[in-house]
């Protein structure tokens, strides 16, 4: 089976091309930029040029391909082009799959999209999501929550510097996800016909909120958080204002997926059935305890090398005096 990933580049799509070419697949990746996708070819992908903001680019790139997994999003700094980047561009990359005979679409969406479909990235994923439902290719929906790998920034690392970690007064509680993890279930669902035109959801093992996090992220770190809240209401309003201007409609957008994480609601999904069609176990799925421990156990090894090589050096330097 030949592959052609979109969006290879990102947080989710580097360990689908990683773990692809892992199980031998034959993976091409579509790519505006060889430049900075030049470590995708290193670990074995073809790279072809392919801009989804230019349709003529995209039939050739298909050529020779059984299926397609498409990881591609929006970035906040495109959100000016996002119908252009993430509805028409789409709907063309369908029809050429239709017409190209791909076996098998993979979409990635949102959990629970529906019911935040104000936000415009979120309403323009549940429209490509109805275009693949009524096209003729066989398809699969994933639906995911939150990464692990996006925790980082936000809480461990403002944590291992003493800086802020900004919080809402109100946080929902995300079922967190490794995306190697959502990488090995997507390979081994595309051989399996239980997959084919259904809407799934890919979470983690519990859900998580922010304060039980930064809980862990203290208890396994040795440090202290500095916190500070931010009132909900606050947030409504900078998102309601910045509504009416353009050039603040990338903070809006932003603002928005922040109150949508900040709900009162709990994602209590589970996914035994998936697990259970794929033959895997419970503990085949990485624990957010155990991403974090790896995560600070490296980072505490780096620092005490850094700082042995520090000593190291000024032991030299004044043995040389």
């Amino acid at each position: 089976m030949s592959l052609l990933i979109v969006g290879g580049t990102g947080t989710l799509g580097r360990q689908i091309v990683r773990k692809s070419l892992h199980e031998g697949f034959q993976v091409k990746c579509l790519v505006r930029n060889f430049r900075k996708a030049s470590f995708l070819k290193e670990w074995g992908a073809e790279l072809v040029y392919g801009d989804l903001t230019l349709p003529e680019t995209i039939p050739l790139a298909l050529c020779g391909t059984t299926a397609i997994i498409d990881c591609s999003t929006t970035r906040p700094n495109d959100l000016y082009n996002i119908e252009l980047i993430d509805l028409k561009a789409k709907y063309i990359l369908i029809e050429s799959a239709i017409k190209a005979n791909i076996n098998h679409y993979v979409f990635f969406s949102l959990l629970n999209s529906d019911s935040y479909s104000k936000i415009p990235l979120i309403r323009l994923k549940i429209l490509i999501e109805n275009r693949l439902r009524t096209s003729k290719v066989n398809y699969t929906i994933f639906n995911l929550s939150g990464f692990f790998q996006g925790l980082i920034p936000q809480y461990a690392l403002p944590i291992l510097d003493q800086d802020s970690v900004w919080i809402t007064g109100e946080s929902s509680s995300v079922p967190y996800i490794n995306t190697q993890d959502i990488a090995m279930i997507t390979i081994k669902s595309l051989s399996i016909s239980q997959f084919t035109n259904k809407s799934l959801p890919l979470v983690g093992l519990k859900t998580w909120t922010s304060s039980e996090i930064i809980e862990l992220c203290e208890k396994i770190s040795g440090k202290r958080s500095r916190i500070t809240t931010v009132p909900i209401y606050l947030l409504k309003f900078t998102m309601y204002f910045t509504r009416f201007f353009q050039w603040t409609w990338n903070i809006s957008t932003r603002l928005a997926f922040t109150e949508m994480l900040s709900r009162n609601y709990d994602l209590r999904i589970s996914m035994k059935e998936i697990l259970y069609i794929l033959k895997l176990d419970m503990r085949d799925i990485e624990s957010l305890e155990n991403y974090l421990q790896e995560y600070f156990r490296r980072i505490m090894k780096k620092l005490k090398e850094l700082n042995y090589e520090i000593l190291n050096d000024q032991s030299i330097n004044r043995s040389n005096f």
